[in-house]
């Protein structure tokens, strides 16, 4: 019944109107021969493929998931011809560099492909994924050799990659972990040790899986400061790049899930498994982090995904369900009922929906054009503002658009009633995938704590610092224009209160380490809320005569939704995070019972 069309009217206004992003791109060297009619026609693509191929896939692979057997997983039917199609389509490669076969694509644009795919096929999603994150960590970490041995067939997507951290003791604290590397006899190294939770650690959609594995060298210092990563790939592969006998790398077992059960979760069990040590000595955290980073901004996108395709399955909902008359008086009177979509409550689930989803992409596509601009811009001061800006922006888009997307995916089950809570319907689904995004690549506590704690504590705040400047900047330019009052007023005190409230934490925790722990989560989600808010405002100054008026009246009607039904909670989180860390910690631990 769960059907997906990609969004690209919003997409493109956000894209071309709010972001300019054509504009903006077109001045890096690296995206001067790209423009707006290519940018256009890949996003066509995109939605054929996603919509046409991806989404059907969806509630087969829910129902089928991952089979193990004899140490092979084996993905749901469908799954493995999607891939050969991905792959045939140019899409493994699309923002990697030319010169290792890619298309050179800007991440910009790769973000709203990205969210095409969550949307249509979370599970399925989560294969690329992690493939993009290990392309990002060999450009930037590998020997030469390396790259062209291992990025080159993961850019051409006859390989997939993985990121090996967790293992069955430790998952945050990484300083705890066990396995280890023994030096062989050529120049190798031999990996001893267990993972687990590893996404896509085996599956038949490639011919080679190459694995990014943290352990520990004989001589490593003990904590964090002693792991070291290495490439283990799951067939042996030489320095000329020719593949050999099987490695010694296995999964013993996948993991039976609450969701995304087409998405293999695999234990990896390391018995000697040779592999080439990557980049220096002690310093894989490091690199490791490069492919985190890159992990946890696209799974912002699978919360924005989910929010869109939980919104499209409502919508649809709940103009067809015929429910009881409207509170004013019929609004159907040649049918036995209304539709609920007359209803206020249910208007009420709807506008949330659609008010994050659309003010979350612009969020989330904002992030991503400053990672193009750290990577490609020209000049140093704009590339530090631009890696300050995208640091502090992704455990913002990370850990709010995730937990929004559980919000919002547990509204669309509640519009469709009983229907929402079996399968048949495919929201449940969505319900349940949502579930696991405020988890893998670093939980929500993790990322108010990385937000709070290290980008603006620690570091003294430049990325918060800019965008406070920014969002000042902007309210100051459109104080003139009275169709933005209404919107500029409240985001120009809370971007305020914003700073003072970053002051006071910072001054209680002097004094006491507890406040900043107690204040992380809601200062992680003030914070995104006044980000979506800024946003907002952003589209309305952006809508012109070329928009048409139902398209500009969704936008303000939307936008004015969003200011007066849902900004309004960063009043109870400002008011959690100055009750300060007492009320948490002075209760004894044997009082919990």
């Amino acid at each position: 019944m769960s059907q997906y069309a990609a969004p690209l009217a919003d997409m493109r206004f956000v894209l071309f109107d709010v972001l300019e992003a054509d504009r903006v791109l077109g001045r890096l060297p690296a995206f001067a021969e790209h423009g707006r009619e290519i940018y256009d026609a890949v996003l066509e693509e995109a939605a054929r493929f996603t919509g046409q191929v991806l989404a059907p896939l969806n509630p087969t692979g829910d129902r089928e998931g991952c089979t193990f057997e004899d140490g092979r997983v084996t993905t749901p039917a469908g799954f493995k011809e999607a891939y050969r199609q991905f792959v045939e389509g140019g899409w493994a490669g699309l923002v990697a560099e030319p010169e290792y076969g890619g298309q050179g694509m800007p991440e910009t644009i790769g973000a709203a492909i990205k969210e095409m795919l969550d949307s249509a096929n979370l599970s399925w999603g989560n294969y690329p994924l992690l493939s993009h994150g290990a392309c990002e960590a060999l450009k930037h970490v590998a020997e030469d050799w390396q790259r062209e041995v291992f990025l080159r067939p993961i850019v051409e997507g006859r390989w997939t990659g993985t990121m090996c951290l967790t293992e069955p003791h430790c998952g945050t604290d990484l300083g705890l972990l066990k396995t280890r590397a023994e030096p062989g006899p050529d120049g190798t190294w031999r990996i001893v040790g267990t993972k687990i939770f590893i996404t896509g650690g085996e599956h038949d959609m490639a011919e080679n899986i190459v694995h990014l594995v943290l352990a520990r060298l004989p001589d490593a210092p003990p904590g964090t400061r002693g792991i070291s990563l290495f490439i283990v790939p799951k067939f042996k592969v030489g320095r000329d790049g020719r593949m050999g006998e099987r490695n010694a790398v296995h999964c013993g077992s996948i993991e039976h899930k609450m969701g995304i059960k087409a998405s293999a979760t695999c234990v990896m069990n390391f018995d000697g498994a040779e592999g080439y040590l990557i980049g220096e000595p002690h310093k894989g955290l490091a690199a490791m982090f490069i492919m985190m980073n890159t992990a946890r901004l696209a799974v912002g996108l699978q919360g924005l995904g989910l929010i869109e395709r939980a919104y499209q399955n409502a919508l649809a909902y709940a103009r067809d369900r015929l429910q009881m008359r409207a509170l004013t008086g019929p609004k159907r009177p040649d049918k036995p009922a209304d539709p609920i979509i007359v209803h206020p409550d249910i208007r009420r689930m709807l506008l949330t929906q659609k008010a994050i989803a659309e003010g979350g992409r612009a969020l989330a596509y904002y992030a991503y054009l400053q990672e193009d601009l750290k990577q490609r811009a020209t000049d140093e001061a704009t590339r530090q503002r631009a890696d300050d800006l995208v640091s502090f922006l992704t455990p913002i888009v990370k850990g709010v658009l995730t937990e929004l997307a559980n919000e919002c995916t547990y509204h669309a089950v509640q519009i469709l009633g009983g229907h929402g809570y079996i399968a048949e319907w495919g929201q449940e689904q969505l319900a349940r995938d949502a579930r696991i995004t405020t988890i893998y690549e670093g939980t929500t506590q993790i990322q108010a704590l990385d937000l709070l704690g290290r980008k603006i504590l620690q570091l003294k705040g430049p990325g918060l610092q800019a965008f406070l400047a920014e969002i000042g900047a902007f309210c100051e330019s459109s104080a003139g224009n009275p169709a933005l009052a209404e919107f500029v007023a409240p985001l120009g005190r809370l971007a305020k209160e914003w700073g003072e409230l970053t002051l006071e934490i910072g001054a209680k925790a002097q004094r006491n380490p507890d406040e900043m722990g107690a204040a992380a989560v809601d200062y992680l989600h003030y914070a995104g809320y006044v980000a979506i808010a800024y946003f907002w405002a952003r589209e309305i100054a952006a809508l012109g005569d070329h928009h048409g008026a139902e398209f500009a009246d969704a936008k303000r009607g939307t936008a004015r939704f969003y200011f007066a039904r849902i900004l309004p909670r960063t009043a109870t989180h400002a008011a959690a995070i100055r009750a300060g860390s007492e009320v948490l910690m002075a209760m004894p631990e044997a009082a919990f019972g």
